[in-house]
């Protein structure tokens, strides 16, 4: 099956770019994408402002379902118990090719559109991971796709999804749980970087859950014999994470955060709070430490003498990488060819990297050749992940700040409220929809990424790491 799959990928690997032309269709997308640029921009810009968090993101969510709407899609609000999940489709029929759309901020990172730190609003969010531009890029390639098919010239159905809270709670999870995918045939992603790449990289599975220890409060001079400290607990539970550390395999990692360990220092806390993350690139080899973890849980509140509880919060799939999805994308990334930058913009690149020791090498918008997929990726988590173990999923990633930036950083905030960003938000719309023209106009390269999908998939069954509905509110 395996030596099968590698036949596969090598034949669409090497469909010679030479014989790709930029057909009538992809100028007709491309086109549509600078008619709407300017207004692109201005959403994107209006949601890099508001930077609202998850969950919290009504107004980010309206800008972007009322433009959907305002251009003859069909949009549904609310979709999967989420206040600001939604849904905008047009056409009928097969295929159908869905599109992520991502709009939410992360907190405590405001910052002017400036190559120096300043923050817009103290303490407030900002997109540090150029969400702002990424749900209103996706949604220009579904627009452009949508008038693609009022001109007859393809047929099928495009559905957006405006999908909340990447950043902390995962919301593509009830989303998939919710059948919002079960009628889909491909799946187009992309995310803000710092180059422009067909992402044929997988991300790391992760579970989010709390612990809470649950005491007796007493004097904390007078007669703390009388108390059970809670923060007791708390810290004999993270001196033992730490420790395990260095019994975990250098693949997986786990965080924590302490939430509350207490409130004043004469008192035996009765209450302590943490959340814990664990991650590894495959959720196999994830899911037994989580359970190691929850066992040391129990032993930190016996050693204190307390109570505990843990909670799940969610938890998501390492992204199921799809190659001849990736080889496509790849051909219509070299048609389009790289992103050319002024000297101002050069100029603010460099700022960035000096204003957080980077080499001050400026921007990188080069078309690299399709890089071999890694066994054990580093880097981040993301929700997408669930939706590629369902749906085969096409991922991209184009520059929209400097090179070697640091990511959720101001930094990227900076970039993403400045041409730098727009540049790479309206590249990525057109590179988007040429790919989407590509699936539309033939059915052969849908069952090929189809057939990936399925190989890769092998017999495992996707089951959602969610326990109960969206925790809207929890904020």
């Amino acid at each position: 099956m395996k030596k099968n799959l590698s036949i596969l990928i090598l034949l669409c690997a090497t469909l010679s770019v030479s014989s790709q032309k930029l057909n009538s269709n992809k100028k007709a997308v491309i086109a549509s994408v600078e008619k709407h640029k300017e207004k692109l921009i201005k959403i994107s810009d209006s949601i890099w402002a508001l930077a609202e968090t998850a969950f919290n993101e009504s107004e980010s969510s309206k800008i972007l379902a009322d433009y959907a709407e305002k251009n003859g899609l069909k949009v549904t609000r609310g979709v999967a118990d989420i206040p600001t999940a939604f849904t905008a489709t047009y056409g009928s029929g097969s295929p159908v090719i869905s599109i992520l759309g991502e709009f939410d901020a992360l907190p405590g990172l405001s910052q002017k559109a400036s190559p120096t730190k300043e923050p817009l609003e103290p303490d407030a969010a900002g997109h540090g991971c150029g969400h702002n531009m990424f749900g209103t890029a996706s949604l220009g390639s579904a627009i452009a796709i949508k008038e693609l098919m009022d001109a007859g010239k393809i047929k099928g159905t495009v559905k957006f999804l405006g999908t909340p809270a990447e950043e902390k709670y995962f919301a593509k999870v009830w989303m998939v749980k919710a059948g919002l995918w079960d009628d889909v045939d491909v799946n187009i992603s992309w995310h803000p970087s710092a180059g422009i790449e067909a992402d044929v990289q997988s991300g790391l599975s992760l579970i989010d859950f709390i612990v809470e220890f649950y005491g007796q409060a007493a004097h904390a001079s007078a007669d703390p014999w009388n108390g059970r400290s809670a923060s007791d607990a708390l810290e004999l539970y993270t001196t033992g994470i730490n420790y395990y550390r260095e019994h975990i395999l250098p693949s997986s990692r786990i965080h924590y955060h302490i939430q509350d360990g207490g409130q004043v220092v004469n008192v035996v806390p009765d209450y302590s709070k943490l959340w814990v993350r664990v991650r590894d690139p495959k959720r196999k080899v994830m899911l037994p430490t989580y359970e190691r973890l929850k066992a040391m849980a129990e032993g930190a509140a016996i050693m204190a003498n307390v109570d505990y509880k843990i909670s799940l919060v969610s938890g998501i799939y390492e992204t199921l990488v799809n190659r001849t999805g990736g080889a496509i994308m790849q051909q219509n990334l070299e048609l389009l060819g790289p992103i050319s930058y002024t000297t101002e913009e050069t100029t603010f690149g460099k700022a960035i990297q000096k204003a957080t020791g980077k080499p001050e090498v400026g921007m990188d918008s080069s078309i690299y050749p399709l890089r071999e997929t890694e066994k054990t990726p580093g880097g981040g988590s993301t929700d997408v992940g669930d939706v590629s173990w369902n749906v085969p999923n096409i991922n991209l990633g184009v520059t929209v700040a400097p090179k070697g930036t640091p990511w959720h950083s101001w930094a990227v905030v900076a970039c993403g409220g400045m041409s730098i960003g727009h540049k790479g938000m309206v590249y990525a719309s057109k590179a988007m929809a040429m790919t989407m023209v590509d699936l539309f106009e033939d059915q052969k390269l849908i069952d090929k990424v189809t057939e990936e999908f399925k190989t890769r998939k092998g017999d495992e069954v996707y089951e959602p790491m969610i326990d109960g509905p969206p925790p809207i509110g929890d904020n």
